[in-house]
């Protein structure tokens, strides 16, 4: 058994589509449409692991963005080695992105940075 894909609402379709392609090497499907129920979607391939899909309806609200809640907390994106964490972490901030933590090792044994993704949701960049 394995995760096959993870889903995502968002407000700015294009925008995070652009952005895990940008940022994390995310290979993009066609465009799926259904007008009837007005919903618009992408599917995102990594080299290795499961699919994300990024899924639009207009009506929808902005999520709180808060840790505390109940339900998916973050996405991690391992790439590798310490010295990656902190190049991508750099120009996430050059790029002007939150860092939400900075790089460093975690209480277990994780070397990692959290960032915002253009939606706000918690990105962990771990080695």
């Amino acid at each position: 058994m394995k995760i096959e894909h993870i889903a995502i609402w968002t407000l700015h379709l294009e925008e995070m589509k652009a952005f895990y392609e940008k940022y994390f090497s995310a290979k993009a499907g066609k465009q799926y449409h259904n007008s009837a129920k007005q919903f618009t979607s992408y599917f995102l391939s990594y080299d290795e692991g499961p699919r994300m899909e990024l899924m639009y309806r207009p009506g929808m609200s902005q999520s709180s963005g808060s840790t505390d809640l109940t339900g998916i907390t973050h996405l991690a994106f391992s790439v590798g080695n310490r010295a990656t964490v902190d190049q991508l972490t750099e120009r996430l901030r050059r790029d002007g992105y939150v860092i939400a933590g900075e790089p460093r090792v975690t209480g277990d044994g994780y070397y990692e940075s959290v960032i915002l993704d253009p939606d706000g949701n918690h990105i962990e960049i771990t080695e």
